[in-house]
């Protein structure tokens, strides 16, 4: 009895609300049988938690609320972290492929915005990004864009990580404040 009580509560949590969902593409097929036409439906959804976790799902069904639903559920299950600069932007310029979809992301200074097309601008506001700059180039279709946008947004390390896998500190890997400054002209150059 315990133990069907710690999954009932395990199972309570999982589903509390703390994601939220954007609904991106909802697409209509029809099967012509012998009485008419069938009809079904496929959803495309984005969720996540908006602090750094984002995932994304596909659900069929006869209803639209029912393939909403399934590819809620799918899109839970598939999330990925991905480290973001001051929890408002990327660390990098990535690019992400899938298929023909190949999109471009850029970090962008503070007060930007999320400059990003239909589908990729649900995946960024659901991550919590706040500004970034994006290109789309190739396949427009939503799927291949969003797996396209995954795929790059998998590649994002932040300076953490590269400190981790290189066996340094970050403070190792960061640039200095003093090294990015332009060094001033020495008299000597002149004569």
């Amino acid at each position: 009895m315990a133990r069907e009580d710690n999954r009932r509560n395990r199972r309570d949590r999982d589903e509390t609300p703390e994601f939220a969902d954007r609904l991106v593409a909802i697409n209509r097929v029809s099967k012509t049988v012998k009485g008419g036409k069938r009809f079904g439906f496929a959803a495309l959804v984005v969720v996540g938690d908006q602090k750094g976790r984002v995932g994304f799902g596909k659900g069929k069904a006869k209803e639209v609320p029912e393939a909403i639903r399934k590819a809620t559920e799918q899109a839970k299950r598939q999330m990925i972290r991905v480290p973001l600069r001051e929890g408002r932007t990327l660390h990098h310029d990535i690019e992400g492929r899938h298929g023909a979809g190949k999109v471009v992301m850029r970090s962008a200074p503070a007060g930007t915005g999320i400059i990003a097309g239909g589908p990729m601008r649900a995946v960024f506001e659901m991550l919590g990004v706040q500004d970034v700059v994006s290109k789309s180039i190739g396949s427009q279709n939503p799927y291949n864009m969003i797996r396209a946008t995954m795929d790059g947004l998998m590649k994002e390390s932040s300076p953490r990580m590269v400190a981790q896998r290189r066996g340094k500190k970050v403070s190792d890997i960061l640039p200095k404040a003093h090294d990015a400054a332009p060094a001033a002209p020495s008299e000597n150059a002149e004569a």
